[in-house]
């Protein structure tokens, strides 16, 4: 009888071995996913280095294509006021004067009708140069970047506590017109008599900042002595008494000397003269310039705790004819209103010591901090 439960019990070990290997059932093979091939979207608008009448502009790419039907597709934009689009990623980030200047936004749906669009929901900095791009994700895939196109945005300045920003291209100005003056297309506004001036009345006091534009029109040998190229003071009173004068000058032939780069900052007191500041005797004649009235100077005055005045050949980049400054550690400079002038008013020293005619501003900047590298970026051929 032993003999013959053998069969029984070994089907039964065969039928247990084979249960605890699952039978003759293969295990299952690792599920792989391919990412989607996809190439890049055009841009199609804005055209290239297109002038645009908005901050807001809406940015359209034809879509990109891929090898995979099914899977939803997203756009990524990114616009930058560089070409490198450092930090351009999912967020703003905003310039010193608050505008957007590096934007990116992820996850935009596509457009099945072809075509999609992107519009940022934060104004961009006025009269900028942008840069963008878009790129298509589906998935784990994602394509190349677009080429880089450029646009400009609107052509419009300024003027809010502690920052003012004015053009002056396109025939207008958020400063007040006083005088002769012309908007010259492309160039900015020109002061056409000794009595011409833009002035600006600021919001808000700004004890410590900078004042910087572009000039051209400055010819050597001109009228006046102390000739004014910018200015600023407090109140509307007679500029050349003003307790908190500000008198940047390139004199005329009648100047001592002529043609001399000068100025005098004033922090308070205009009969103190410890709280007067400017350069000496021997620095004034060391500053003589035969300025070209075809070249563009750029001009910048910085005050606080220390005064100094720049001023570049061709623009910002070119060469810097005029860098001098010195400590102010006596005074503050603290006008109530604060008054600015391109130009000058016309004070008791008469018309030998106000604005220079033909001169010709543009790209205006007066602020807390310094000018904003983009701003003006857009009137660069």
């Amino acid at each position: 009888m032993q003999w013959n439960r053998l069969p029984l019990l070994a089907g039964v070990l065969a039928l247990s071995m084979a249960s605890a290997c699952g039978g003759d059932k293969a295990p299952n093979a690792p599920t792989t996913t391919t990412a989607a091939r996809l190439t890049a979207p055009v841009g199609e608008t804005p055209s290239a280095d297109e002038q645009l009448d908005t901050l807001r502009p809406m940015l359209t790419v034809k879509n990109g294509t891929s090898d995979q039907a099914t899977g939803a597709r997203t756009y990524e934009f990114q616009v930058s006021d560089t070409g490198t689009f450092n930090s351009a990623v999912t967020a703003f980030s905003s310039s010193p004067a608050g505008f957007a200047v590096l934007v990116g936004k992820t996850g935009v749906p596509e457009n099945a009708a072809g075509k999609t669009s992107f519009q940022p929901d934060q104004d961009l900095q006025p009269t900028t140069r942008y840069y963008w791009r878009a790129r298509v994700v589906q998935g784990t895939g994602q394509s190349d970047w677009s080429a880089v196109s450029t646009f400009k945005t609107k052509l419009v300045g300024y003027n809010r506590a502690g920052e003012l920003y004015d053009p002056l291209i396109h025939g207008e100005t958020v400063g007040q017109v006083v005088g002769d003056v012309t908007f010259v297309p492309g160039k900015g506004v020109q002061l056409n008599a000794v009595t011409s001036h833009i002035r600006y009345l600021l919001p808000a006091t700004i004890s410590s900042g900078e004042f910087s534009m572009d000039v051209e029109g400055l010819r050597a040998n001109g009228p006046g002595d102390k000739a004014k190229v910018f200015g600023m003071q407090e109140g509307q009173g007679d500029f050349i008494t003003n307790d908190y004068r500000v008198d940047i000058q390139y004199r005329g032939t009648a100047g001592f000397p002529p043609n001399a780069i000068q100025w005098r900052v004033i922090y308070g007191d205009a009969d103190d003269l410890d709280v007067r500041y400017e350069p000496d005797t021997a620095r004034r004649f060391e500053s003589v310039f035969l300025l070209n009235p075809s070249t563009t100077y750029h001009w910048k005055f910085t005050w606080g705790s220390a005064i100094r005045l720049t001023m570049i050949e061709n623009g910002l980049g070119g060469n810097t004819l005029y860098d001098f400054g010195m400590p102010a550690p006596r005074g503050a400079y603290t006008p109530s209103p604060h008054y600015t002038y391109l130009g000058a008013p016309l004070g008791r020293s008469g018309n030998e010591s106000a604005s220079i005619p033909g001169t010709i501003y543009r790209n205006v900047w007066i602020g807390t901090q310094p000018r904003p590298s983009s701003l003006g970026s857009a009137l660069v051929p």
